[in-house]
């Protein structure tokens, strides 16, 4: 899947074991670079199914947004960034349409 960022700043965040390691700790930032791997190799969202990291849709005020566990509390968050996003028939996130996401951060939304 292509992987875009909201802005440069995000990008270069997200790009380097390093600044990842500064801002989130070791462990934290192995394991984002981890699943961000994961994403690029995938063909399609649907892939990420399979995987471990238990990808999931949310809801509520963060309908339209994804999430796949990093290290317990935190998710990397991300949404579709195909134009338009693919759907179902029903209305619903076509997962095997989704070939482009759109990392929005990583946290804990539980907290």
């Amino acid at each position: 899947m292509d992987i875009v960022f909201l802005n440069a700043r995000d990008a270069a965040r997200f790009s380097t074991l390093k600044e990842l390691s500064r801002i989130y700790g070791a462990e934290n930032a192995r394991r984002i670079m981890r699943r961000l791997d994961e994403l690029r190799a995938a063909a399609n969202l649907e892939t990420m199914r399979s995987l471990p990291g238990r990808c999931h849709e949310l809801r509520h005020d963060r309908a339209g947004q994804l999430a796949i566990d990093v290290r317990h509390p935190y998710r990397l968050i991300f949404e579709p960034a195909n134009e338009p996003v693919p759907r179902k028939p029903d209305g619903g996130l076509d997962w095997a349409g989704v070939t482009a996401i759109r990392i929005l951060e990583v946290e804990d939304y539980h907290g």
